[in-house]
């Protein structure tokens, strides 16, 4: 168990910093505008793009374990907006939100650092499919029902192109790409650009983890938005537990693909949930205290995943 706290400590540690010292400095919200900027543009890009570029391609093929994990995420969103809409009396744009906080984890900002240092290298390809799968997913379902919500609806192809256009530029999508177009092409930067990438790829998890704790602390929680437990049980454990179950139906698979299946699943709802919430304008308080909750409750939750896949405690795979 000390191995799995020294593990969880040094992610946790950095949010529980940027909490600290965002409640003592109470600097003004715009002064991580920068942070924020390179954080998204720069260091994470990075990130993917060299988790993707060194991971073979024939890894990148594995279409069984796409269809679990993502069909996994969609059936964790269509529980959390079934959960929404009777809690928030059929209100659309209210319950994307809300399936958003039920199963978009923290895949961007503490995924990929989590899941490597507790499974090795050999997690790299399953990380950047469940990142790149589940980016698209809901990049792609939350434009679509907010159009659906607005009183003045779009036309059709007007909200395809806004879609389009969400996936072609963002930022993380455009970098796994390349990293992907790298693989097949098993193109090697040059030594000071790779040295680049590297520094940049170090840097992204730290400043992206404190910056969490940071924009959560500059929104207070004034009381518990009494949907948020439900979701955030959702999103810790109905989640993990529908990725194990459906990655076993469509095993098997090796040990660490399976563990970083369900480490993915049982992260915490990601700060895009609040980002989606603002630019809605729409459950933003509930939003903003589902990221806090739900980061907190998964100080317990996730730690136990930790432990079960350090400890190969997972039960057998249940449909092999």
């Amino acid at each position: 168990m000390l191995d799995v706290v020294n593990l969880a400590l040094p992610f946790f540690g950095l949010i529980f910093l940027g909490l600290v010292f965002g409640k003592i400095k109470r600097l003004p919200e715009s002064g991580l505008a920068w942070m924020n900027f390179f954080i998204i543009y720069v260091a994470l890009p990075a990130l993917f793009y060299r988790i993707l570029a060194k991971t073979p391609l024939d890894q990148l093929g594995q279409v069984r374990f796409i269809v679990g994990t993502t069909l996994a995420t969609f059936c964790a969103f269509a529980l959390a907006f079934a959960i929404g809409l009777a809690m928030r009396r059929g209100h659309i744009a209210e319950s994307t939100i809300a399936a958003l906080a039920g199963s978009f984890g923290n895949i961007g900002y503490m995924g990929p650092g989590l899941a490597l240092s507790t499974l090795g290298p050999e997690a790299t390809a399953p990380v950047a499919l469940i990142f790149c799968f589940d980016t698209l997913l809901l990049f792609t379902l939350v434009p679509v029902l907010m159009a659906f919500a607005a009183p003045d609806r779009k036309p059709i192809g007007a909200t395809a192109f806004e879609v389009v256009k969400r996936i072609v530029t963002n930022p993380f999508l455009v970098a796994s790409a390349l990293g992907a177009a790298s693989a097949a092409a098993h193109f090697e930067p040059p030594v000071a650009l790779e040295r680049l990438l590297a520094f940049l790829q170090n840097a992204a998890a730290p400043c992206a983890l404190f910056a969490l704790g940071v924009m959560v602390a500059l929104r207070p929680l004034e009381r518990m938005p009494w949907e948020v437990p439900f979701l955030i049980a959702v999103k810790l454990v109905v989640h993990p537990v529908i990725a194990f179950a459906l990655i076993s139906l469509l095993g098997p698979f090796n040990e660490t693909w399976v563990a970083t299946a369900v480490l993915m699943a049982a992260l915490p709802p990601a700060l895009n949930v609040f980002v989606f919430a603002r630019q809605y304008d729409t459950w933003v308080a509930q939003a903003s205290g589902a990221v806090l909750i739900g980061t907190l409750v998964s100080v317990v939750t996730l730690t136990s995943v930790m432990w079960m896949v350090k400890t190969h405690a997972l039960p057998a795979l249940l449909f092999r």
